[in-house]
């Protein structure tokens, strides 16, 4: 993207945006691709970019861990791999190895679905693959601390045995001659030391002709001399010998292991670019989170429409002070693709202008940016900017001619594909010579088709964006009751600037305030006044509207609460009819198997008696009920007349009523929660809550 001036993206504060960003890396790579943060106008890496942010966003909120944990900086190691004959040490290796387990890692984690959900996020290793070699020749020589295994090669593990077994003897004679020195009192409190590599007695120095050895040094003091027993010198020179025999073979072993290992540079280079890629990928996520960013509709077409946009500075900034931020909100299209926007100074145009000329940047930078997903931004390839006092001592240029300067430059390159902003077209000259330039230059961009946003206070500009094809205006809103800015984008209409209110803010002397209307054309008084008045009508018919948006929204909810009542009376009903038809099937369900166990109680009474003629009578009553609800009330008042009812609890040998039946039977049997009792010649099984205890009346005297 081209864009003008030099400072243009210092005015816009993008190098604020990247130093944020900067901080969300930690790796180097990641920090160098923040610093370096290039705008694109091909629309495909754009919608890559964004891609790519708003999927590791989305894992972020979905609390689902990607393994890139390490930070690894490995640019040293890597280039040490190019350099033949160059020999990595062990924690270098380890280093290495974890880049590799990251890798590995990674390539896991896209599984088949994963492939598709985050296909942004696999783009960035589609290229690539996880060489499971690089780990596996790492172990065979390093164990997990990064020391060469003993069993790297048989010369180690030789001579790390000799080794072994020569500090053991050493161990051993060292430790016998220093109890022999501590009983005969020559040894000082400290008893040992180490120096230059060897184990030496710690002597008191007016007893060190006593012990032979060799004087490796004194103490400050002089009260103390170090020496090496005689007996442990040829040990020591041994020890020391295999030492150097180790290191050499150590050397060696890992000078094989680099070269080995540079064979793999490429694939390891790669793999330390994609951990530097997916920080930065993460760092867009997090600043993402910190701005509220979301990830627009990206538009072929060189077009914004945003909804409810924030600028991100302003926004971190108010949120640190507890304060709200206010959303700006605009469109600029073929149809209208100039804004002209008036107000009071301190109303927030010129942060309306920053706010779309930051996120169009950020966008383009493939940032995720703080608006409404509802959002539709296009692709610029050109953005123009001027803002503020750009007086030049250099080339000796006043405000005004420097904003000329600049105006020409907007005029002859711009286009279709540009995206300009203009803070004050105009000032900085007498106001009607100034605002007859300003006319030609908003006619001259209007006519090359290129979008952008202007602010002025200049009457004939906002008399202009009626009358000219693509121009539109749009005022800051303003409270004239309390005199205070509202920081809101009204669109479609010209502002008041509101002099003479503001000028009673501060508390101007009203008769200097009645003075200088006086000296207003009265024809530009009075339009300014209507314009006041349009925007203070606009601002309570808003009011009148939100209230009855508000109203509407209560009306839906209670709409919603009665038709939720409503469902769940429904369902009760429904829930008693199911029940009800539920406890009757469960009534013949259980009056089935009652059936079922009465048929086959006589079926073995068939089989066991010889009176046949009975069971078939029993079989006929059980399966023919003819009269039986007058035989159940006769039963039940010949049961009532002979018995009646009792407390206690029902033993074997107890006489009982079975409830359902109205029978009165033996209880021949009691188990967990049923009982057998015998009526006449048939045992039936009978739960125990369908029992109740009987005794036979008294009979009458």
């Amino acid at each position: 993207m081209k864009y003008f001036p030099e400072s243009a993206l210092v005015q816009l504060e993008f190098d604020k945006v990247k130093t944020l960003l900067q901080e969300h890396c930690k790796t180097e790579l990641g920090k160098q691709m923040a610093e370096e943060l290039r705008l694109h106008t091909h629309i495909d890496y754009v919608k890559s970019a964004l891609q790519q942010a708003h999927e590791y966003k989305q894992l972020v909120l979905l609390q689902q861990h990607f393994p890139n944990d390490y930070v690894l900086n490995l640019r040293q190691e890597l280039r040490l791999l190019e350099i033949q004959g160059a020999v990595l040490g062990g924690e270098q290796f380890m280093q290495l190895r974890k880049l590799a387990d990251s890798m590995h890692s990674i390539v896991r984690f896209f599984d088949a679905d994963r492939k598709v959900t985050y296909a942004g996020l696999y783009e960035v290793i589609a290229g690539t693959y996880y060489e499971k070699k690089i780990v596996a020749l790492i172990d065979a020589v390093l164990d997990e601390a990064g020391q060469v295994r003993d069993n790297a090669t048989p010369e180690l593990a030789k001579i790390r045995m000799a080794l072994f077994r020569k500090r053991t003897d050493l161990r051993r004679v060292f430790d016998r001659i220093l109890s022999k020195l501590q009983k005969q009192g020559y040894l000082a409190d400290i008893e040992e030391s180490f120096l230059n590599g060897r184990r030496v007695l710690a002597v008191f120095a007016e007893q060190k002709r006593m012990v032979k050895g060799i004087l490796h040094g004194e103490s400050d003091t002089r009260r103390t001399a170090f020496l090496e027993p005689e007996e442990t010198i040829q040990l020591n020179n041994e020890v020391f010998s295999l030492e150097r025999d180790e290191q050499r073979e150590v050397y060696k072993i890992l000078r094989t292991l680099t070269a080995d290992l540079a064979k793999h540079h490429g694939l390891l280079q790669g793999y330390h670019d994609i951990l530097g890629i997916f920080d930065f990928i993460r760092a867009k996520a997090r600043l993402a989170l910190d701005i509220n960013g979301n990830y627009p509709m990206l538009l072929p077409h060189a077009q914004v429409h945003l909804v409810e946009a924030y600028h991100p500075l302003l926004l971190l900034y108010n949120r640190k002070q507890g304060k709200p931020t206010i959303p700006v909100s605009l469109t600029l299209n073929k149809e209208h693709h100039i804004l002209v926007i008036s107000g009071p100074n301190a109303g927030g145009k010129t942060v309306t202008l920053k706010t779309v000329g930051l996120i169009q940047l950020m966008l383009q930078a493939g940032l995720l940016v703080p608006v409404h997903p509802a959002s539709q931004m296009g692709i610029f390839r050109n953005v123009m900017i001027h803002i503020g006092d750009t007086q030049s001592l250099e080339f000796e240029l006043s405000t005004y001619s420097s904003h000329l300067k600049n105006m020409k430059y907007f005029m002859e390159n711009a286009n279709g594909k540009t995206l300009f902003f203009i803070d004050e077209l105009g000032s900085g000259s007498d106001p009607n010579l100034g605002g007859a330039f300003a006319e030609v230059i908003m006619e001259e961009l209007a006519r090359k088709h290129a979008c952008g946003i202007v602010t002025t206070h200049y009457l004939n500009l906002k008399i202009m964006a009626g009358k000219v094809k693509g121009i539109i205006n749009a005022a800051m809103g303003f409270d004239e009751e309390n005199l205070q800015p509202m920081y809101k984008l009204l669109v479609g209409k010209p502002g008041s600037s509101y002099t003479f209110s503001i000028a009673q803010r501060i508390g101007l002397d009203p008769a200097l305030i009645s003075r200088a209307r006086k000296l207003v054309d009265e024809g530009h008084f009075r339009l300014d006044k209507l314009l006041n008045k349009a925007e203070q009508d606009l601002q309570k018919v808003e009011s009148k509207e939100r209230e009855l948006q508000k109203l509407l929204k209560e009306n839906e909810k209670l709409k919603k609460e009665y038709e939720v009542l409503s469902d769940k009376e429904r369902a009760q009903q429904q829930y008693t009819i199911l029940k009800l038809q539920n406890k009757i099937r469960e009534e013949e369900i259980q009056y089935l198997k009652d059936m079922e166990r009465k048929l086959k109680q006589i079926v073995v009474e068939w089989k066991r008696t010889e009176d046949k003629q009975k069971v078939i009578k029993q079989a006929e009553a059980l399966l023919f009920r003819k009269k039986e609800k007058a035989i159940n009330e006769k039963l039940q008042k010949k049961v009532q007349d002979k018995f009646e009812e009792v407390k206690g609890e029902v033993k074997v040998g107890d006489r009982v009523k079975i409830r359902t039946n109205n029978q009165v039977g033996k209880v021949n049997e009691l188990r967990a929660k049923t009982a057998v009792v015998q009526i006449g010649n048939i045992p039936i099984q009978v739960k125990l809550s369908d029992l109740v205890l009987v005794q036979e009346r008294a009979k009458a005297e």
